[in-house]
């Protein structure tokens, strides 16, 4: 007779997790303050007095989903230079200002947006704010910078070709998304980035690189008022400009079953299965949350998980998730199994999705991955940098500045009704591609997959 005490732990340690979140809820909710300033900018600003530290993330909307197909990477280029020298401070000087007084200073691009990040204690915030603004309003992209980042970005790119994850999440975004933006890598590809010079740079800067195409978001031991005071010190010269338009943004996703297997010589096969997602607008997507937290988002609480590990023993780890953009998004599912074995692991994928468009949930499903998802989200906003990180999403998602107190009354509506619903909406078998990167003669894939 099997033990009961693993069962009785996990729920013993649920219930505290539970308790634990919801013991400082109240202590995690925000005073923000959101004002557009003059120059079009949004500032959000939360006070929060607790430690002498100031953490601010600036969003510019700048992301790769803006890049010409034939300059891929471009954002992501340009973020990352944008501590590679200014017209008033080299890399070197920009770096030895930071780490002089402890602070951090950096950029990064993603799909939607292009984030630039500032971590200092209060003390220095005066100079926080002057390398701040120096490298967003002055970047000079020197040409030395501009060769050695480009070498490294390659370099990494072709490193990351002995991961067989990476290489079957870059055939997938591809076959989902085609030529959209969404299906390119952001670093770009090696042929298009040696097509980006200094020009295509600082043009993609000057065009999109305005305080009317961005939000700041600042927390910490600092007052509205002395973050306008220090905008008015060191970014007056950061002027509203007309942005440029885009075309169709849209992403609509590919139709029909798909299969991409990759041949390497592998023990085991990387499996990545889905089809085109929704957008975080769409108001379906709290029930797609829950949906999906029952189907693979839950951890060991997962059909996915308790059918594929714990039942048939195919895989250590399996997951879905929504990823959720503003133009469009992925469901996804993903696992590692041998290679004789992934046939079987495929089709049980498809199991699962069936049952779940079929039937109705149980009550226990329901509610545990309500309390999960109400419970846990106070984790979102434990730090400052995780504060002002999601403050931005949900200001560039439109989410609105309500959104933290509405957000449990949003996954507690969701009724069983519901999760059926967009489980036979947005679960699309009949779109399915099927990505994987495995010894092919091992593996011996199907042809075609029913569930």
């Amino acid at each position: 007779m099997r033990s009961e005490k693993p069962g009785i732990i996990l729920v013993t340690v649920f219930l505290l997790f539970t308790v634990h979140c919801s013991l400082f809820t109240d202590a995690y909710a925000l005073d923000l303050k959101r004002e557009v300033l003059e120059n079009g900018l949004t500032l959000m600003t939360v006070e929060k007095h607790n430690l002498p530290i100031v953490k601010v993330v600036v969003a510019v909307k700048a992301g790769s989903i803006i890049e010409p197909e034939k300059k891929a990477g471009l954002a992501n280029f340009t973020a990352s230079l944008l501590t590679g020298g200014t017209k008033n401070r080299t890399s070197r000087q920009i770096s030895e200002e930071t780490e002089f007084v402890g602070a951090s200073l950096g950029a990064s691009a993603d799909d939607d947006y292009v984030t630039v990040s500032l971590s200092i204690l209060k003390k220095d915030i005066t100079l926080g704010f002057e390398l701040l603004s120096d490298i967003i309003l002055n970047p000079s992209f020197p040409e030395d910078e501009l060769s050695k980042k480009r070498e490294r970005i390659k370099g990494g790119l072709k490193a990351q070709e002995e991961n067989p994850e990476f290489v079957a999440s870059r055939e997938f975004k591809k076959a989902v998304f085609g030529t959209h933006p969404y299906g390119r890598l952001i670093q770009g590809a090696p042929e298009t980035l040696d097509t980006i010079n200094k020009d295509d740079i600082a043009d993609f800067h000057s065009a999109y690189y305005a305080p009317n195409n961005a939000i700041m978001s600042v927390v910490g031991d600092i007052t509205a008022e002395e973050v306008k005071h220090l905008l008015k010190q060191y970014f007056s010269e950061w002027h509203k400009k007309e942005i440029k338009g885009s075309t169709s943004l849209i992403s609509a996703g590919a139709k029909g079953k798909k299969i991409i297997s990759v041949d390497k010589e592998l023990s085991q096969a990387s499996i990545i299965m889905g089809h085109a997602g929704v957008s975080r607008d769409n108001p379906d997507f709290y029930a797609i949350s829950v949906m999906n937290y029952i189907l693979g988002g839950g951890g060991f609480e997962s059909r996915l998980m308790q059918n594929v590990r714990e039942e048939k023993g195919l895989a250590y780890d399996i997951h879905s998730f929504f990823d959720a953009n503003k133009y469009g998004g992925l469901f996804e599912v993903g696992v590692q199994t041998k290679n004789e074995s992934a046939n079987t692991a495929i089709e049980e994928i498809l199991k699962e999705i069936k049952m779940l468009r079929d039937k109705p949930v149980s009550d226990t499903e329901l509610s545990d991955a309500k309390s999960f998802l109400t419970g846990s989200f106070p984790l979102r906003l434990e730090t400052g940098q995780r504060i002002a990180s999601f403050l931005l999403a949900v200001e560039y998602y439109g989410l609105g500045t309500d959104y933290i107190d509405k957000y449990a009354s949003y996954i507690n509506s969701v009724t069983k009704e519901d999760v059926l619903r967009v489980a036979k909406k947005y679960l699309e078998p009949e779109n399915i591609v099927l990505v994987v990167v495995a010894d092919q003669e091992k593996t011996r894939l199907k042809e075609d997959f029913n569930p």
